[in-house]
């Protein structure tokens, strides 16, 4: 399901958002995930910055998708994750976005996109009445991925791309400072990849978060990605794209692309 970690229901109703900013930073410190003796991800240290993309990439099993629990404060780990203004060397509290590969949702369930995006973002029940304001705000929030005309649609109904432009409003509403992305375009067609890398042009350039994505799409990591980390347990090697996908490390575990 979708997780918005750090902020309260109704604290989002009148926020805005600012561009990129670059003065936020956020630390990942000796991240460690143990299943007994055995260690599923170890001494993960990562430094990203708003305004820009990182992604993972790995093999299946590597522990990307353990990682990106631990960051979600969904599994026990060791180390941990802080948040930094550089600009007024202050901490503050890191406010987490979240968009799944895959969310769980029965064939013809009657719920409307208003109905999915309102239950995360308000406490009033959603299903009796639709609220003018909150109609407006949920409205205005899926514009910004041109996604507003699905608004009343069933969410069950959704192709693969509508579905994700949805998640994403939801993800950004509140805008939060790190949007994690787990393979967001499994199951969309080529279309819905070009509007995907369109909408992730718009995040990073409008606003002010930094984001985290699983990806293996290489073609998407040479075009898009700020700095590619290749992840087999611990970071073999991590750098910008032609570093990484160039470097001995990936070789091993892809071969040539």
């Amino acid at each position: 399901m979708l997780k918005m970690k750090g902020y309260r229901k109704n604290e989002i109703l009148e926020q805005g958002h600012d561009a990129a900013c670059g003065f936020h930073c956020i630390k990942i410190n000796n991240i460690s995930v143990k299943y007994g003796a055995q260690a599923i991800i170890e001494d993960i240290n990562l430094h990203i910055h708003c305004g820009k993309i990182t992604v993972i990439i790995g093999r299946n099993g590597a522990g990307k998708s353990t990682l990106i629990k631990s960051i979600l404060g969904e599994i026990k780990h060791e180390g941990k994750i802080e948040f930094t203004d550089l600009k007024n060397q202050t901490m503050q509290d890191l406010k987490i976005g979240y968009v799944p590969q895959h969310i769980n949702m029965e064939k013809n369930t009657p719920m409307s996109v208003y109905d999915l995006f309102a239950s995360y973002i308000s406490n009033a029940p959603v299903f009796f009445r639709k609220k003018h304001k909150l109609y407006q705000l949920i409205k205005e929030r899926l514009s910004i991925f041109d996604a507003h005309n699905l608004i009343d649609k069933r969410a069950c109904d959704l192709s693969g791309g509508e579905l994700q432009r949805v998640l994403l409003s939801i993800a950004i509403t509140p805008v939060p400072n790190l949007l994690l992305l787990d393979e967001p375009v499994s199951g969309i067609d080529r279309n819905g990849m070009g509007l995907f890398y369109e909408n992730i042009g718009k995040l990073k350039y409008g606003y002010d978060l930094a984001m985290i994505i699983v990806s293996h799409d290489f073609e998407y990591v040479k075009k898009y990605a700020d700095h590619v980390v290749l992840l087999d347990r611990t970071i073999l090697k991590e750098g910008s794209p032609d570093e990484v996908l160039a470097s001995e490390e990936f070789r091993k575990i892809f071969g040539t692309i």
